[in-house]
């Protein structure tokens, strides 16, 4: 097992979630994901911190969420930690010298994020005052 991606976490938790990285793009996959009965099976992908479209999800029972920017204030760490959900925030690859910049073009980060993550088996490991870290499984 190694430490594939890290990033800022929203509360920090000795419970940890594995399961399979889904990349939820718009308000229609997650609705999918919710209607395919296998949302628990998934550690959610989003881009932003306040992706709302996000909060169904959250409702009906995720396990985890990464978001690529944001910060714990934003509307996704807030919802995280009323739901007691695991959440590395602007999470980053270890790999890579590549970070969300704010106000930045970010598009080369997050495509690069989304390929090395979706449909990877992880955990969270959010047991850290600060550090959220994704852990290949």
């Amino acid at each position: 097992m190694s430490v594939i991606a890290e990033g800022m976490i929203s509360f920090a938790t000795k419970s940890r979630v594995s399961g399979v990285v889904k990349y939820l793009p718009d308000p229609q996959s997650v609705m999918d994901l919710i209607q395919s009965g296998k949302l628990q099976d998934h550690i959610l992908l989003v881009q932003g911190g306040t992706t709302t479209f996000l909060s169904p999800a959250l409702t009906m029972g995720a396990i985890g969420v990464i978001t690529m920017s944001g910060a714990p204030e934003s509307h996704l760490g807030i919802l995280s930690r009323e739901f007691q959900i695991p959440c590395v925030m602007t999470a980053y690859l270890t790999n890579s010298e590549s970070r969300y910049a704010p106000g930045g073009d970010n598009d080369a980060h997050f495509k690069e994020v989304i390929e090395a993550l979706d449909g990877k088996k992880v955990e969270i490991d959010a047991d850290d005052d600060e550090t959220g870290r994704i852990i290949a499984l």
